[in-house]
């Protein structure tokens, strides 16, 4: 757009040149010598700059000039991060509390996993859930807010039950294996055992460690019998206690193939300590540089190039007009 400022003296110049049609036609040029004096012709060439100012103005503004749109130089981890949540049945469970109030396994993980997530604004983010086969939530992204709306649309029932634990992380994994951050992790997080789905856990976390992820494992949830919310036939909810099956042994095998750490979260307080041990494990600071918000004021030249037109059209038809 910038480009047609460079055709404006151009066109200067074939004005120039070749002169405007005349307003007026006069039997001899003696009748109008006098129209040829200096001050006359000053006026010409105002008007003029009036004109072409506008138009070089008006381009500019198409451009869309911005101010504060500068590279800023940021410490930030280097951290490419797919968190792995289990949505299975099981995670109805209410052996939680948020705020002193019961709370099932999901609504405190999608709490915590929030609270993480905001404590690493500057780390790429991507979240896949599962129950009897994973989906993707998000990929890795820096738009936590965006991340964030999407973590609160996760639900149970979205897919069919089960717990897919293998092909979940074969799923995360294949979402960090072409990345290059400096470091790529996988958080798992589930309250069940392997039951569903075509990849075996150990089979994924090798397949993980081999594209140089790292992994972290959390089992939820109490042990023994845990209130579960069940409906009556008239729509009244009341609890069941009930067991689910559990293999703490293969998330321990899982984080020591990946390299990282299995933690047990069987409260709200252990699940929010988990996610902090992990945000503190997890430090590797780099320089990357990041854009700053922008403030578009292309305005400021249109507006300057309207009185600029608004003052060539009085002009015009004043003194400085064309003919006496």
């Amino acid at each position: 757009m910038l480009l047609g400022l460079l055709l404006l003296p151009f066109l200067a110049f074939l004005k120039g040149r070749l002169g405007g049609s005349p307003g007026v036609l006069f039997s001899s040029t003696r009748l109008v010598a006098a129209l040829g004096r200096q001050r006359r012709s000053r006026s010409g060439a105002i008007l003029a700059s009036l004109i072409y100012g506008a138009m070089a103005l008006l381009l500019i503004a198409l451009a869309r000039p911005q101010l504060g749109k500068t590279l800023e130089h940021i410490q930030a981890s280097g951290i490419d991060i797919m968190l792995v949540l289990d949505v299975s049945g099981s995670m109805i469970a209410e052996d939680y509390t948020i705020g002193n109030q019961r709370a099932n396994r999901l609504d405190a993980v999608k709490r915590v996993t929030q609270q993480f997530i905001e404590g690493r604004p500057n780390d790429r983010i991507g979240i896949v859930a599962f129950a009897g086969r994973p989906y993707l939530v998000s990929p890795i992204t820096l738009d936590h807010d965006w991340l964030i709306k999407n973590l609160d649309r996760v639900q149970l029932g979205l897919v069919e039950d089960g717990t897919a634990i293998g092909s979940a992380l074969a799923s995360a994994a294949s979402r960090l294996k072409n990345k290059e951050a400096k470091s790529k992790l996988i958080v798992l997080l589930t309250d069940g055992a392997n039951n569903a789905g075509k990849v075996m856990p150990l089979t994924a976390a090798e397949a993980a460690k081999a594209l140089g992820i790292r992994i972290y494992t959390i089992g939820a949830g109490s042990s023994g019998p845990v209130p579960v919310p069940v409906k009556d036939a008239f729509g009244r909810t009341f609890y069941q206690r009930m067991v689910f099956e559990f293999d703490e042994k293969l998330l321990a095998e899982i984080a020591k193939i990946g390299d990282g750490k299995y933690f047990r979260a069987a409260d709200t307080a252990s699940l929010d300590n988990t996610f902090r041990e992990i945000d503190r494990l997890e430090k590797s600071k780099v320089e990357i540089e990041k854009n700053v918000d922008t403030t578009d004021f292309f305005w400021w030249f249109i507006a300057a190039g309207a009185l600029f037109l608004i003052a060539e059209i009085i002009l015009s038809q004043t003194r400085w007009r064309r003919i006496p």
